[in-house]
């Protein structure tokens, strides 16, 4: 299906306008990002779409509603949870963010040993931290991999099952520890087999896209609410 599509026709991607009406007036000053290969943006090209991983499509967005955005993307392919939290939370907060994305723990669930468990006291005390030093928090339940046609066939099941728990588990921290939580486990396009690379663990452009278009519209529907409520960010 996607092969037809371009982000300028794909319905889960940002319409004209709709970032500068979702972000107008937003108070973000310091965008810092920690995680794994997906915070540091392994995307594989797809006709169509601009060759930009998420995070940076996130702080272009940003910087374009309000000029002057400093960004710092820590991201590493490869680390694990622990080590994300190990090796990237004193550099981020030092950094003095006041918005934050938080993507690891796909390395953790990959493996047939993944320690559920484990996973959410390193991403507990990541966000703790953050939070901690001001700053508004995403997290995200990333696209379940299994679905790409580069995972045999005897994998999908019980890796389709860790990703699934391991999104679960992130929204769920994330309520209690009041993170803007991107949920893209069950978004509509999560089969399609052109949302994911040939590689069998990352996503393609156009999974990217829509990531950034999610994440934005989340922040959108907390500025919103913030709005309403008299609320500060």
């Amino acid at each position: 299906m996607s092969s037809s599509l371009t982000e300028a026709t794909d319905p889960h991607c940002l319409r004209a306008g709709e970032s500068a009406r979702l972000l107008a007036g937003h108070p973000w000053r310091r965008f810092v990002v920690l995680g794994d290969s997906v915070a540091e943006g392994l995307c594989e090209p797809v006709d169509g779409y601009p060759d930009v991983q998420w995070a940076d499509r996130i702080a272009a967005e940003l910087d374009a509603a309000r000029p002057g955005l400093a960004y710092r993307n820590l991201g590493l392919r490869g680390l694990r949870a622990h080590e994300v939290r190990a090796s990237q939370l004193g550099p981020a907060v030092e950094f003095g963010p006041d918005l934050a994305l938080v993507v690891c723990g796909g390395n953790d669930a990959f493996r047939q040993a993944y320690d559920a468990d484990a996973v959410d006291a390193e991403l507990a005390a990541i966000v703790t931290a953050l939070r901690a030093a001001g700053a508004d928090v995403v997290t995200v339940g990333m696209f379940d991999v299994s679905h790409s046609p580069a995972v045999p066939e005897r994998l999908r099941e019980s890796l389709g099952e860790r990703m699934r728990r391991l999104a679960a588990r992130t929204r769920a921290l994330g309520e209690r520890l009041g993170t803007l939580h991107v949920h893209l486990t069950d978004h509509p396009a999560v089969a399609d087999p052109g949302l994911y690379s040939t590689d069998g663990r990352h996503g393609s452009a156009r999974s990217d896209a829509i990531a950034a278009a999610e994440t934005i519209r989340r922040l959108g529907a907390h500025l919103a609410a913030c709005g309403e409520a008299g609320c500060h960010t």
